[in-house]
């Protein structure tokens, strides 16, 4: 099994930047697709962003589109999230999460098996 841990969450003013990152252990992550997916006060959990294991194919929300980019370290076995011009949207509880079975970056959440504990983000105006 794979334990993942998000950190790098915080308050951050509109326009600003953040770099979540997402700490494995267990396994390797170069085996498993990753995906990053958020959730906000009465919302549900809905997806950001996601790699495959091959680092081919990479999707991303319509919203955070050209402001979010997803990429491995895989000599420190993270994924990181760097999050660009934020806007109040933006504030939720950011979880990483991995799916062992290729999926092909998918973007929906039941084919995650892994989940992280999740880390806050907010963007204030």
């Amino acid at each position: 099994q794979v334990q993942l841990v998000e950190s790098g969450g915080g308050l951050v003013q509109v326009g600003g930047s953040l770099n979540l990152s997402c700490a494995a252990s267990g396994r390797t992550l170069s085996s498993y697709d990753m995906g990053w997916f958020r959730q906000a006060p009465g919302k549900e959990r809905e997806f950001v962003a996601a790699d495959d294991w091959t680092g081919r194919v990479i999707k991303y929300a319509d919203s955070v589109k050209g402001r979010f980019t997803i990429s491995r370290d895989n000599a420190k076995n993270t994924v990181n999230l760097r999050m660009n011009s934020l806007k109040p949207e933006d504030t939720a509880v950011y979880y990483c999460a991995a799916d062992a079975f290729g999926n092909r970056a998918s973007t929906q959440a039941r084919e995650y098996g892994y989940w992280g504990q999740g880390t806050q983000v907010t963007v204030s105006s």
